[in-house]
């Protein structure tokens, strides 16, 4: 009897654009559905790869007929995915290859396999070849904007986190240089040429657009291990977060794992594939795919936990003498249970996403603009973090605590140095794909936050008119 897991979920409708150039590695690369069925894959007679009448489609799976909900539409054998990162397969991997692989830090994961893409690209008799040449030429996240356009994200946050990994790469092809210089050429893992940070941000973001984290091969005792993969073909669907189709493994015997792609419902003749990638940030969605989802739910924006920031806000929503910088012992511990004080303390929040407002802020925020400590004492840290136990320590306190939040917003907002309408006007001017992507990704923030004001201003009017109403009576 086999085995399935569903990995992925679905949630809201979005289809996203391929962005990446449609141009491939290959002027004309292999045909992959012939050779994932050619190594015993099983590819359904009404899938074919198609090309849009423009960039922002770029190349995708299409269906060229219906196919019915539950029908099995790609289907991988064990051998086909690219994978580096399980313990057997880097004991068979190029000893040099795994050295490299340890200088990789965890969250940019990508990068190991990345190197075994590479090795793959370098070796002229490749198995995964036929896939390979069909990569992309180049991408669209912000490692390859030009230095105005990495300005132009607006975000400190994102600029971080690209600068980050602009500087990892640099690093890495010094270091890759020292490795590799002295090695006979049999040992060379690139077959003697020369990688850069080019090629390894190439490969990097090859990695990041594409692979999945699914199961790997069995370790003793029957578990299995997560592992990162490129899978041929597949790769190809494009995302949503209303997906028409989600990748299941299913265990044909102790030794073989499919990865599969079955039908989530009825796929209409000239729909797309689509696949749910995740509820990402649009900071992931541009650092690791290179497109920006308008309206993105799981999209937020972060905010450091600053007292004197805090005290500010307050002040200009009207809260007469705010103690963010001076707690009292009560409160600081609250606020050192929430992790927002001490030495390991973590001052990153966020504004929008699920939450609308992170809970750890939330109740930071009411428990300091309360002075009533028994009151705040009868209600554990679960209810103080929830937008959705109203007002908890009163209509007041609560009033304080969401206009303080809208006062954050309009700081954050006045960090950006243009404004949405600017940023729309430009955004009909003839700009650069990579404009585009930013002036789309600062336009996706900037709107974040005036809804979350806009909702935060709506509970306080409800609050306020609550409250008049029992004055009333």
């Amino acid at each position: 009897m086999s085995t399935k897991m569903i990995l992925m979920a679905n949630s809201l409708t979005h289809v996203r654009p391929f962005t990446c150039t449609t141009s491939r590695l290959v002027q004309q690369p292999p045909d992959l559905i012939k050779w994932v069925k050619t190594e015993g894959g099983f590819v359904h007679k009404s899938i074919k790869i198609a090309q849009g009448d423009d960039d922002s489609f770029g190349f995708g799976l299409v269906a060229s007929q219906d196919i019915p909900k539950g029908s099995d539409i790609i289907a991988l054998p064990q051998h086909v995915p690219l994978k580096f990162g399980s313990e057997s397969e880097a004991e068979n991997s190029h000893s040099c290859l795994v050295k490299l692989a340890q200088h990789v830090p965890e969250e940019l994961w990508a990068m190991k396999l990345g190197l075994k893409l590479l090795q793959e690209r370098a070796t002229k008799v490749s198995f995964w070849w036929p896939y390979i040449s069909n990569l992309p030429e180049t991408y669209t996240v912000p490692i390859f904007f030009p230095g105005e356009d990495i300005k132009n994200l607006q975000y400190a946050p994102l600029l971080y986190q690209v600068n980050k990994r602009c500087r990892f790469l640099l690093e890495f092809e010094k270091l890759l240089k020292r490795e590799l210089e002295n090695l006979k050429p049999d040992d060379h893992p690139f077959g003697g040429q020369d990688v850069d940070s080019s090629a390894l941000g190439w490969a990097m973001s090859a990695v990041s657009s594409r692979a999945f984290r699914l199961y790997g091969s069995k370790r003793p005792g029957g578990t299995r291990s997560n592992v990162p993969m490129m899978l041929p073909l597949i790769d190809m669907c494009n995302h949503s977060f209303d997906p028409n189709a989600e990748i299941v493994q299913e265990e044909e015997n102790s030794n073989n794992m499919l990865v599969k792609v079955v039908a989530g419902r009825e796929i209409k003749q000239n729909d797309q594939l689509l696949l749910n990638y995740g509820g990402l940030s649009s900071d992931l969605f541009l650092l690791d795919y290179g497109f920006v989802i308008p309206s993105n739910p799981y999209d937020c924006i972060e905010l450091k936990y600053d007292a004197g920031l805090l005290d500010a806000a307050s002040m200009a929503a009207g809260v007469s003498s705010p103690n963010f910088s001076s707690p009292s012992p009560w409160q600081q511990e609250i606020l050192s249970h929430l992790n927002l004080v001490g030495p390991n303390s973590d001052l990153k929040v966020t504004l929008g996403g699920g939450e609308l407002v992170e809970g750890r802020l939330l109740a930071a925020l009411r428990v300091v603009l309360s002075s009533d400590e028994s009151a705040v004492k009868q209600h554990n840290l679960k209810a103080l973090k929830s937008l959705t136990v109203e007002a908890p320590l009163g209509i007041s306190t609560e009033v304080s605590a969401l206009r303080t939040v809208v006062a954050l917003c309009v700081i954050a907002l006045g960090h950006f140095p243009t404004k949405i309408m600017e940023d729309e006007s430009s955004l009909k001017q003839n700009v650069s794909p990579t404009t585009e992507l930013a002036l789309q990704f600062r336009i996706q923030k900037k709107s974040l936050i005036v809804d979350v004001m806009k909702d935060l201003s709506k509970r306080v009017k409800l609050l306020l008119a609550k409250e008049s109403c029992t004055h009333l009576e």
